[in-house]
């Protein structure tokens, strides 16, 4: 799925656009990077992502895996999602500038306009990041 254009697939657009490339979809999972750049709306003085750069871009990568799922059903458009719960957040480091992020996000259930989810993110084979995510799709 390497090259696909991610804003056919998110509804995030420039500057807030979190996920540079879809790695893998499948059914229910994505696999999806982002090159943490200085200029990053989320970068912090020190030169890392903050941590609410880091969970939009886990939100962003489920987008992703939605918008898949909505234009492979014949949709117009990719659904707009808003995060309704973040639960279990493990920042286990903030990435700096320069580094790429991978994450891979899994829709565990939907029922009705919910979706709940889960992703980790990493940087090379270091776990920086894991969290639970409920999604109001409308």
């Amino acid at each position: 799925m390497k090259g696909y254009d991610i804003e056919r697939l998110i509804p995030q657009r420039y500057p807030f656009v979190m996920v540079d490339q879809v790695e893998v979809l499948g059914d229910n999972s994505a696999a999806t990077t982002l090159a943490v750049r200085a200029d990053n709306y989320f970068m912090l003085p020190d030169g890392t992502l903050a941590e609410t750069g880091l969970i939009e871009h886990i939100a962003q990568s489920c987008s992703a895996l939605a918008g898949w799922q909505a234009l492979g059903q014949a949709a117009q458009a990719p659904p707009v999602g808003i995060i309704g719960e973040v639960r279990h957040f493990v920042c286990h480091r903030r990435p700096c500038a320069g580094e790429c992020v991978a994450t891979t996000v899994t829709f565990d259930m939907t029922f009705g306009s919910v979706t709940l989810a889960t992703g980790k993110s990493f940087v090379g084979d270091e776990p920086i990041a894991e969290i639970s995510l409920k999604i109001f799709m409308q």
